[in-house]
């Protein structure tokens, strides 16, 4: 008999199915091709993949084709972002109510049912929404024309895939922020690395702000790409209260840093920062029947009514280090870190 080689490496979890691929297809291209043999951990939650093969030049060769595969898992969009950097602005009750109206008044429903958001997992930053942002946003006014000549189509469960507004397509009120940057954080490590990144840069950013409290004003709505007619992102523009720059200054400083980090990826590192707070997404629909290339809703009614709708002006408080599809009992994404930003002084 030949003499065996083995070794192992680290796989993380949410990067093991880019090994096995569809049906083990991947896998067993890899063994094939080196003829080397692939053994997954048995257990879901270990991370432990064993190589074993007839040469050492087998198990090298291996080796370099995992780490090709993983590396182009981690940039595709197949491997969906974990965490972000946001600016969060639910923490101000007035907003959420202004939001919740909103809602009501859009689907026509009962406050019960707009706020009961147990159900409601999916929410921000979709690689979608990410490249719509980074591409110049249209402003859209609409002049108010006969009420009549557009009809929208309200379906609170969602069996009218295009065109139709349901709830789930609206960003819940609990949640509401700013988006600073996404983030791939796969494993434990390179979360307490971002933490580590966020913390270090806490000074730098409130010497961005001058060590001033910094606050924005939610004006209008606007549409990511497309027309009011065929919507797929509504958004809040956001302006700086003073219009000083500050706000656009302390994000650079965070970008930057988790650039230099290496935790953000290529394609993000060159998009330009674009703050806008999402109010609707149909990323978010839950229909599984919805073609998601080719979903929208018709929002013309809405930017009629709500075109030049005046949310508010709201202190920003801190940066967190968000997780997406958890959350904290507020309602706000699960916060993995913070870093506060300077308050706003209490009148007597």
């Amino acid at each position: 008999m030949g003499e065996k080689y083995s070794s192992s490496l680290e796989v993380d979890v949410p990067l093991m199915r880019f090994l096995k691929g569809k049906g083990g297809s991947v896998q067993k291209q890899i063994e094939q091709e080196t003829g080397v043999k692939i053994i997954f951990p048995s257990a879901k939650e270990e991370t432990l993949v064993a190589l074993e093969g007839k040469s050492a030049e087998s198990i090298r060769k291996a080796s370099e084709r995992i780490s090709k595969i993983l590396g182009e898992a981690v940039q595709s969009p197949m491997l969906d972002y974990s965490h972000f950097i946001s600016l969060p602005l639910a923490i101000h009750p007035a907003l959420v109510e202004k939001l919740n109206n909103f809602q009501r008044s859009t689907l026509g429903a009962s406050a019960s049912n707009v706020d009961s958001d147990k159900d409601e997992s999916l929410s921000e930053g979709s690689m979608e929404e990410i490249d719509e942002a980074a591409n110049p946003s249209v402003s859209v006014k609409l002049p108010v024309k006969e009420e009549n000549s557009v009809i929208v189509k309200m379906d609170n469960k969602g069996s009218q895939p295009e065109f139709s507004i349901d709830k789930s397509i609206f960003i819940k009120p609990k949640t509401f922020h700013l988006t600073v940057l996404m983030l791939k954080l796969w494993n434990k490590d390179r979360i307490s690395q971002a933490s580590e990144v966020l913390q270090s840069i806490s000074s730098q950013v409130n010497e961005a702000l001058e060590n001033r409290p910094i606050s924005i004003q939610l004006k209008g709505l606007t549409c990511m790409k497309g027309s009011p007619a065929r919507a797929r992102v509504v958004y809040a523009p956001v302006l700086e209260i003073g219009g000083e720059g500050r706000l656009v200054r302390a994000c650079k400083v965070i970008t930057d840093a988790f650039v230099k980090s290496g935790l953000v990826l290529e394609r993000d590192a060159r998009q330009e920062l674009r703050l806008h707070a999402s109010i609707m997404n149909v990323r978010h629909r839950k229909s599984k029947k919805s073609n998601r290339r080719n979903d929208s809703f018709d929002a013309r009614n809405i930017f009629r009514q709500y075109g030049e709708q005046d949310w508010g002006e709201y202190p920003v408080p801190a940066v967190h280090l968000s997780q997406r599809f958890k959350f904290d009992e507020d309602g706000y994404y699960h916060c993995c870190c913070s870093i506060p930003l300077p308050e706003v002084a209490q009148t007597e």
